[in-house]
């Protein structure tokens, strides 16, 4: 087998189908496998998949185990030469393994690829492609200065080396990933997906940034920016400095101040509430129990070059439209003002989007 696809749930049901319909697309014409791993959700995510995609391997676990641990519990179960770990909230192009596997062919030395990520919104994901998070570039990150702390020697659409990825997104062979361990379980949440990109760097393998292929990471689905949030990437960050820096008095203090100051001074941003003028939905049938759901009239486009205004929501049916279309429109019409964008995954009655890393998104029923 080629590829196995591994989805770590917890109570994000809604963003799940949304994602397994995605993946079931990109996997069409690869010798591939789906596994699921749910970290005890409450929500109806198990009687989900187990009704809709009989053919993913489920494995329910009776705890919530944390990002680590029950990514390993997957990938222990995967056949795959290669795999791919992945958000439940995110959705991936229809050729986003495709391509990722024809790179990996070429390259001798491979790490870990990642890609090129977007949030609900359109806009790209600076997490996509990051530096090693040094002492002073941390102290950095951890002050508001992030410049250093991201790889923007690549541009976006560029593909590269660079040396740490984000968790939401990471192919890689499972060859190397035992070798190194997988994910170190000293972490729960959050800093797991620098330590792994760290260890496979000192193992003498190169990561990559493949800028060719977009997925969508809804933000504040799986990863909700709040305190406990912040509590838990500042505790994180100290414990990978604990296992891969030399230790000193000075620098174990420099951390642990800057963390301090960085979590007594961090702010998140504040909701907004945008004001729709118009909504406009991409299909070629608009159902009619839509308009009972919106006050506002919805207008029909059948074509991706229309023109929208701004202060809008988009609806965009993957019935009638392939994903890699639609990404490529939204990252064009999110250069507009107040621009909401929702989706209605293939042969289902709802509409889902997120607007908001500090939020849950929305769904809504139809």
């Amino acid at each position: 087998m080629k590829l196995s696809v591994v989805i770590l749930n917890y109570n994000v049901r809604y963003f799940l189908e949304l994602s397994l319909k995605s993946v079931e697309a990109a996997i069409k014409t690869i010798d591939a496998e789906i596994i699921v791993v749910d970290n005890n959700s409450s929500d109806g995510s198990c009687e989900m998949v187990k009704e809709l995609f009989p053919s993913v391997k489920l494995i329910v676990n009776k705890e919530n185990s944390g990002f680590s641990k029950g990514n390993n519990i997957g990938v222990a179960e995967a056949n795959g030469e290669y795999l791919c770990i992945l958000n439940p909230d995110t959705v991936v192009a229809e050729d986003t393994f495709a391509k990722l596997l024809s790179y990996a062919k070429s390259k001798n030395d491979l790490g870990i690829i990642g890609c090129q990520l977007i949030d609900g919104k359109g806009q790209f994901l600076p997490e996509s492609k990051r530096n090693i998070p040094k002492p002073k570039v941390a102290l950095k990150k951890l002050l508001g200065r992030s410049h250093d702390y991201y790889a923007n020697q690549i541009q976006i659409e560029e593909t590269g080396r660079v040396e740490i990825l984000v968790g939401a997104f990471m192919l890689l062979k499972k060859a190397v990933y035992n070798a190194v361990g997988g994910f170190d379980e000293d972490y729960f949440m959050y800093g797991e997906d620098i330590d792994l990109s760290y260890k496979i760097l000192k193992a003498g393998y190169h990561n990559y940034y493949f800028g060719e292929t977009t997925i969508i990471h809804f933000k504040g689905e799986s990863t909700l920016r709040d305190a406990n949030y912040a509590k838990r990437f500042y505790g994180a960050m100290q414990i990978f400095y604990k296992k891969h820096f030399k230790r000193n008095l000075l620098f174990n203090g420099l951390v642990w101040l800057g963390i301090k100051m960085a979590y007594s001074i961090r702010t998140f941003p504040a909701n907004v509430n945008i004001k729709l003028n118009n909504i406009y939905i991409y299909s070629e049938v608009v159902n009619s129990s839509l308009s009972k759901v919106f006050k506002e009239p919805v207008n029909e486009l059948t074509s991706l070059s229309n023109e929208i205004k701004n202060d809008s929501m988009l609806i965009y049916d993957f019935n009638y439209l392939s994903i890699t279309n639609v990404i490529d429109d939204i990252k064009q019409k999110s250069k507009q003002e107040n621009i909401v964008i929702r989706f209605i995954p293939k042969n289902s009655n709802f509409i889902i989007g997120s607007d908001s890393a500090i939020n849950r998104g929305e769904i809504v029923k139809f």
